[in-house]
């Protein structure tokens, strides 16, 4: 009998011991993982742009979603100040079609916006171009179908899912390249946006741009015209409006031939499309002045006069509420543009200007 009571004693300790032994490695493998995630709060800040979203009081009318050429040209704030527009931006670097498509699937699990506005520029793209350009968009999304659709959608030949779920697999060499600020931010997040918009200040004129080179086809993929549909039919199901816009960035290169398959397709589903490159003049876009990279992204400059626009636009033929006077939102918007000025001044001390 006491043999048997040992035995039991010594199975359960046994338990115990494997346990805490699992618990140990459980832990010090996420800890390593926190470690050598990328963190983009310093330098190539992109990748933490669709992260800031899950934290926002979401009660957004309108959500941007696409790539550079509207994260880096259009300001929430504006939207907000002149008009009263809630809105935010839901981009990342190089976002692909498909990735736009599922980024607004998960954002419909949280809020149903009035509008949806697509940049069209990523239309150019049938498939993944760059595992990092995924990562940057992917990592950020909370874990649900949207993100796992959307990962399987977007992985090149030579990724696997599995390191997306633990991403420890992926980024367990990285050592030779971790700073101070993998530390400082294991845990806790830097904002490094307003409401999705990336802001610079400085400037760069567009010079010497060059032409685009001859393509040997023009038409858009089977894939990207899918996952336009896609966007499409979700937003009529959900009765959002969808607007469709490119972005008045010089380059890349916007050919007629991808002009006319846009213009069409909006033509034929009864979709709004403003080519902000034709409206540039009528905006008052200065090239020489409102660009910080020659032309490829507006500065604060250009994307506070492309907002301005885009905002009237939004109030006028889209209907869309003037809603500063909610006291809750205000409130909200008070602190937002407090940050904005406050980023706006650290700039224009950094650049001189």
């Amino acid at each position: 009998m006491r043999q048997e009571r040992e035995n039991t004693r010594d199975r359960g300790n046994a338990y115990v011991r494997a346990a805490l032994s699992a618990v140990f490695v459980i832990g010090s493998l996420f800890l390593l993982q926190r470690l050598l995630v990328p963190k983009y709060v310093d330098g190539v800040v992109e990748g933490a742009f669709v992260q800031e979203y899950y934290k926002e009081e979401k009660d957004f009318d309108v959500i941007f979603v696409g790539d550079c050429e509207v994260y880096e040209n259009f300001s929430p704030i504006v939207l907000w100040r002149d008009y009263g527009i809630n809105s935010y931006i839901r981009g990342s670097a190089e976002q692909y079609i498909w990735q736009s498509y599922y980024m607004l699937e998960d954002t419909l699990r949280y809020e149903t916006p009035k509008a949806v506005v697509f940049n069209v520029q990523s239309l150019q793209f049938g498939e993944s171009q760059s595992e990092a350009y995924n990562r940057m968009t992917l990592e950020g999304m909370r874990w649900s179908p949207s993100k796992a659709k959307a990962i399987c959608a977007s992985m090149k030949p030579e990724e696997k899912f599995l390191d997306y779920v633990f991403p420890i697999l992926r980024y367990h060499t990285r050592w030779s390249e971790l700073a101070l600020e993998d530390v400082r931010y294991m845990f806790r997040d830097k904002k490094v946006s307003h409401n999705g918009y990336y802001m610079r200040v400085d400037v760069k004129p567009a010079q010497g741009v060059p032409e685009g080179r001859i393509l040997a086809d023009y038409s858009f993929s089977e894939n990207a015209w899918n996952y336009l549909d896609m966007m499409r039919v979700l937003c009529e199901e959900n009765n959002i409006r969808l607007i469709l816009i490119k972005a008045p960035s010089l380059y890349p290169y916007w050919y007629d031939e991808w002009e006319a398959q846009v213009a069409d397709y909006a033509k034929a589903h009864d979709l709004e499309y403003l080519n902000f490159l034709e409206l540039s003049e009528q905006i008052g876009i200065d090239y020489r002045t409102d660009t910080y990279d020659a032309g490829l992204h507006m500065n604060l400059s250009g994307a506070e006069k492309l907002s301005a626009y885009l905002g009237k636009y939004l109030a006028d033929q889209a209907g869309l509420p003037d809603r500063r006077g909610e006291e809750w939102l205000c409130r909200i918007w008070e602190e937002k543009i407090a940050a904005y000025e406050e980023e706006k001044e650290s700039q224009y001390q950094y650049y001189g200007i």
